[in-house]
């Protein structure tokens, strides 16, 4: 008999196979827990438990299918993230990972939509996304905050003001006003932005053409374009959740506790304080609007229909208050613009040695191109002066700024998780300030 997620026993035996499963996911932040405490709970369906999970100060969502010892499927049993562990005469697994419980969440979050076909989206940081028969994509929500999730709310609010470049929800699941999933339109025959960023390049490499815009795989125009959306992504965005007058030294701030936290005598600290010092003396630094906050090439895919936005949780490093915080527009075009860096960077590393040297300098080439090209696009789009500083001095201050902010950021984040890649911001800290000086 199927225990109910009330029952006690059932909840205790899952509290202590859940430190091994947590452990092993992507999506929860750290080692494996040494404890964890079942806060909440609920019966889907039969077999099918809903779990909200304390462990390490922060509240997962883990959905749990049971199936009996002897019938686990074989996508599950070849899949060690899959299985929690047996409870009694049955096994607990991971219930995204199974197609039938797939399609019952699916009927959850989405009443009256259904599927055959499911199958997972790829490697996540945070989240469980999962697409059916090539029309939806089912995202599971695994790290929950109080409030809304900016991958919901966002994405909601663009489509009803007419923004054409969003998935649109087409339902959402909900428990205490706390957003548990999303179901939206699946992107049929998308290619994401980073891999066509690095497709161009890897033809540029090759061809041993030095002007990018020469090369078969020139992506100027792509930039261009996607330079108009984001453009009009950040018109949107204000018409939907109001504007506010810009805060030059706020964000200066904001760059000075990013630089905190860079080791003492790293050489370019001193350097970047002083920039930054610099900032705080803008005054017309823009409006502040709700923005992206985590855009980059990985975020944006390429359809027939033209260029469409992912992901709006912001960047997982940062808090969800910082991540739901107004902030200048010129946010998300520098977490761009430094995109365009890391790809002209990764494909060049696929090189050998000798040819990184000879095609370092169109590597530059092709990043300044598509730079121009974006920015092009972007600010060549009517009604969005209304939203940046004033052109000239302030406007390149206050975007210098923000590319440092990014580039800090990334320091960090490869120091802690890919310290191969750690060159790249370094050399973007580097160049940034020496065009200051």
């Amino acid at each position: 008999m199927t225990p109910a997620a009330s029952d006690t026993t059932f909840t205790a035996t899952l509290e202590a196979l859940l430190p091994g499963y947590l452990g092993r996911q992507r999506w929860y932040a750290g080692a494996a827990p040494s404890s964890v405490e079942v806060v909440a709970s609920e019966t889907l369906a039969p077999g099918l438990e809903w779990l909200l999970a304390e462990a390490g100060g922060a509240c997962y969502q883990v959905i749990v299918g049971l199936r009996p010892a002897g019938a686990v499927p074989d996508l599950l049993s070849a899949n060690d993230q899959a299985v929690i562990g047996v409870v009694g005469d049955e096994i607990a697994i991971d219930a995204t990972f199974d197609p039938d419980y797939a399609k019952t969440l699916l009927g959850l979050v989405a009443p009256g939509e259904d599927g055959s076909l499911v199958r997972p989206m790829g490697a996540e940081q945070s989240n469980t996304s999962l697409v059916i028969d090539d029309r939806l994509v089912l995202k599971v929500f695994r790290r929950l905050h109080g409030g809304a999730n900016p991958d919901v709310e966002m994405p909601t609010a663009l489509a009803a003001r007419g923004f054409a470049h969003v998935a649109a929800p087409v339902g959402v699941w909900q428990r205490d006003g706390v957003d548990l999933a999303v179901c939206v339109q699946y992107l049929a025959g998308g290619a994401e932005g980073w891999a066509l960023a690095l497709t161009s390049l890897r033809d540029l490499y090759a061809t041993g053409v030095d002007d990018p815009a020469a090369a078969g795989g020139d992506f100027g125009a792509e930039a261009s374009r996607l330079g108009e959306v984001t453009a009009g992504l950040h018109l949107a965005l204000a018409d939907a959740f109001g504007t506010s007058p810009g805060d030059a030294a706020a964000w200066a701030a904001g760059v000075e506790a990013q630089m905190s936290r860079l080791a003492a005598d790293d050489a370019d600290t001193v350097r970047a304080k002083e920039f930054v010092e610099r900032q705080r003396d803008v005054e017309r630094p823009g409006s502040s609007i709700r923005v992206h906050g985590d855009y980059h090439l990985g975020q944006v895919m390429r359809t027939d229909a033209g260029w469409f936005v992912l992901d709006f949780e912001g960047e997982p490093a940062r808090s969800l208050e910082e991540r739901r915080r107004p902030s200048s527009p010129f946010k998300d075009v520098a977490g761009m613009l430094r995109s365009f860096q890391y790809a002209a960077a990764v494909a060049l590393s696929e090189r050998d040695e000798a040819e990184q040297e000879r095609l370092r300098p169109v590597a530059e080439a092709w990043e300044n191109r598509n730079r121009l090209a974006f920015l092009r696009g972007y600010l060549g789009t009517d009604g969005i002066d209304a939203l940046l500083p004033e052109p000239g001095a302030e406007r390149t201050a206050v975007l210098a700024a923000f590319e440092l902010d990014k580039a800090v950021y990334e320091v960090l984040y490869e120091r802690a998780h890919r310290p191969g890649w750690l060159d790249i911001p370094l050399r973007a800290v580097t160049r940034l300030l020496d065009a200051q000086e």
